[in-house]
């Protein structure tokens, strides 16, 4: 079976079926307009997309056969609220055929994860997993942390279920097998070992204090260990070390009895017993008050490689079975399945889901409910976790929204704030100056909506122009990208780091732009510069308050501005970082990186680029006259 990698390659066998009708949800319309794609819709298996007046993407659906799914939103009194809203939207429709329904399924969840959907469940966590990567490009192999497109050469090892657990297992692989972590430029430049090699992390291959040979049998010891084989691996170390001790060369063996000591860890460092169970992903799903936790477990070669909670968005009023299947669907969009996937139910597309996998793996894997013995203690206690991550999630849920009614009464809200947005400059002495915007709403802090904004018109030794700045391009493309307000995506509350000054710099902007309804307000430092945690809070109509120090509104708002403010000093740094290694032959038009080299080389400096005269510049080689008039124009020309 053939299965694209990306939707696009569908496109050139793309059929589409569009009816436009009024912009307004209108239950008829919607009808309306299905059934008239309805009347060229094939009876094959593919991919629909349901799309409002704008072309904004609804809904994402696949199909065995197109038109039998697509004829049952025609009838209107066998769906559910969620979907007759959806319906009532809809106002044209993108079909695409597939070979089979296998294909069907993943384009499906290739397009979710493109349009992200409204009327999709969606995996929310969208932070990629990392891998142990043993590299096999280089005659002795390195081992790193890996995130993102596997395309190095090598072994990949995972997923692991966080940065934490990845870096503890390297932490301990290193000192188990000593293999190095360094740069390959780092290596070919050693002179002398480093740290590493001191603290018995590496055998420091680069200054030849351990032969390829034996090297490599390290690199084959860890492929082992990573494999599951641990227990060997143990037997082998032992058995070295034994040897070495009766050799009387008490050295040796104590390096070995550190790499035991440093197995006997990894080993004790499972949070669970999955001796037995070879590679698996054990998946359970609670669910209460409407929210819905998923637990997922991470085994390989019977090791624990970490758990991960997940709660999707967007499943009210959405079948559990649907939910875990889009779930898993999306999940192993990127992540290379396990042997053997366990979930706590059986689904109606298990056989399906398996196929899926299994092309995206390129060999069998096996969805399974087990039943006894130690696969369903496992799948046990992934419910369990599932379900007092699901209790934590409520909790934490509750309080945020205790917060953000506190929030609305304290501003003068009709409603909760789903959105909130918090707004902060950062540079030094005007220089690298940037602005800043994190968002947070009921959920807690969306990071993926995060932006920072380079200062281009601004003075920037003046927060208000910069501020002006900011405000002025946020809100001019919120308005042209959606002036009827109905992605999310604008504010329901602005909070500005910044008192009276900051805040009516922002009004002003804003009011030229015709945008009067939207909540501004500033915190600033108190009288004693914020010493007693009372900042002073300014509204637009000129009110000035303080709360109480130990009020958890109070507390609320300063984490919110204090996470801008780490936003903007770190987005500063990365920033400023750039700038150190910049050079003023990097804003020369046409001075490509071979010509800016050639220019250094010959001259020394940027600075005697600079004071060159145009007959010095066109000496120097590889550089034509044209180009030598071109920089010597840039530096003269006022």
């Amino acid at each position: 079976m053939s299965v694209p990698n990306a939707p696009d390659r569908f496109n050139e066998e793309k059929s589409t079926y569009t009816v436009r009708g009024s912009d307004t949800p209108d239950l008829e319309a919607g009808v309306a307009a299905i059934r008239n794609v309805l009347k060229t819709l094939p009876v094959r298996p593919g991919v629909y997309r349901m799309q409002d007046a704008r072309g904004d993407v609804l809904y994402v659906g696949k199909a065995k056969a197109l038109k039998n799914r697509v004829t049952n939103y025609t009838q209107i009194d066998r769906l559910s609220k969620r979907l007759q809203r959806m319906v009532a939207q809809t106002r044209s429709m993108t079909i695409v055929t597939t070979n089979n329904e296998a294909e069907a399924l993943l384009l499906e969840a290739q397009l979710i994860k493109r349009y992200r959907p409204a009327y999709n469940v969606l995996l929310r966590d969208d932070k990629s997993f990392p891998f142990i990567l043993l590299r096999a490009d280089h005659e002795y192999p390195r081992i790193q942390k890996h995130r993102g497109a596997r395309k190095i050469k090598g072994d990949y090892y995972g997923p692991f279920a966080s940065a934490g657990s990845v870096n503890t297992t390297l932490n301990a692989l290193q000192k188990l097998f000593l293999l190095r972590s360094c740069t390959d430029s780092f290596f070919k430049t050693r002179d002398r070992p480093c740290l590493l090699y001191q603290i018995k992390r590496c055998s420091a291959p680069c200054v030849e204090r351990i032969a390829q040979e034996p090297y490599l049998e390290l690199v084959a010891d860890a492929k082992a260990f990573l494999a599951g084989k641990s227990t060997e691996v143990q037997a082998k170390l032992g058995r070295q070390m034994e040897a070495a001790a009766e050799a009387m060369d008490f050295e040796l063996a104590a390096i070995l009895r550190d790499r035991l000591r440093a197995l006997t860890f990894i080993q004790g460092s499972q949070a669970i017993n999955a001796e037995g169970v070879g590679d698996a992903d054990i998946f359970a799903m609670a669910c209460k008050q409407g929210v819905i936790g998923i637990q997922a477990f991470f085994i390989r070669g019977g090791q624990n490689w970490g758990h991960r909670s997940f709660f999707p968005a967007h499943t009210a009023d959405v079948p559990e079975d649907e939910v875990l299947t889009s779930f898993l669907t999306q999940f192993y969009e990127e992540v290379p399945p396990a042997k053997t996937v366990f979930i706590d139910r059986e689904l109606p597309e298990a056989d399906l889901l398996a196929e899926v996998m299994a092309t995206q793996a390129g060999r069998k894997v096996e969805l399974s409910v087990p039943q006894r013995g130690t696969r369903r203690r496992l799948l046990d206690q992934a419910k369990r976790n599932a379900e007092e991550a699901l209790d934590r999630r409520l909790a934490e849920s509750t309080t945020q929204a205790k917060l953000l009614r506190e929030v609305a009464e304290l501003f003068g809200l009709g409603e909760p704030p789903d959105r909130i947005e918090i707004y902060d400059n950062s540079h030094i002495q005007g220089t690298a100056a940037l602005g800043a915007m994190v968002v947070a709403g009921p959920e807690g802090f969306r990071k993926g909506q995060y932006r920072k904004f380079n200062i281009k018109t601004a003075a920037t030794n003046d927060d208000f122009a910069m501020m002006r700045e900011v405000f002025q391009r946020r809100f001019a493309r919120a308005q042209n990208e959606d002036p009827d307000r109905d992605s999310g995506d604008w504010p329901d509350l602005v909070l500005i780091d910044g008192g009276r000054g900051q805040l009516n710099a922002v009004k002003d902007v804003l009011e030229e732009m015709g945008i009067e309804d939207v909540c501004l307000v500033g915190i600033a430092k108190g009288p004693h510069h914020g010493r007693d945690g009372r900042e002073v809070f300014h509204m637009l109509d000129g009110r000035e308050f303080q709360l109480p120090i130990n009020a958890p509104v109070l507390f609320y708002l300063q984490r919110l501005r204090d996470e801008v403010h780490r936003f903007a000093i770190g987005a500063h740094r990365d920033k400023r970082s750039k700038a150190i290694g910049a050079s003023p032959l990097d804003e020369v038009p046409g001075i490509g990186p071979a010509r800016k080299k050639a220019l250094l080389m010959h001259f020394g400096t940027a600075r005697a680029v600079r004071g060159a005269s145009l007959e010095d510049l066109q000496k120097a080689p590889g550089v034509s006259q044209a180009v030598a008039q071109q920089v010597y124009d840039f530096f003269h020309t006022s």
